[in-house]
């Protein structure tokens, strides 16, 4: 399996609603691997690593769940999986 890794930058009212353990809900459904967590300036970051077809789907996933309407803009990058990721978690 050829593995990538995306990283998504969130902004809008990302901080403070639950947004990061419902990504981590969310996550539980996918084989993927990673963190997210909030960032100084207000967006929330997820990097997460797996088959481009699950990556593809959990970013939909996020996109579709409650979390949708709190989303104003995300900046998405794709790269080489690094397989530095054991499960998926919330960085605090």
């Amino acid at each position: 399996m050829n593995r990538c890794r995306l990283q998504i930058f969130y902004s809008g009212k990302v901080q403070g609603v639950g947004f990061r353990y419902s990504v981590k809900t969310v996550a539980n459904g996918f084989e993927v691997t990673g963190i997210v967590r909030n960032l100084a300036d207000g967006r929330v970051e997820l990097v997460a690593e797996g088959s481009k077809d699950e990556l593809d789907a959990f970013q939909q996933a996020i996109r579709e769940s409650e979390l949708g309407h709190f989303i104003r803009n995300e900046e998405a990058h794709w790269e080489e999986s690094q397989n530095n990721f054991r499960g998926f978690e919330i960085v605090r």
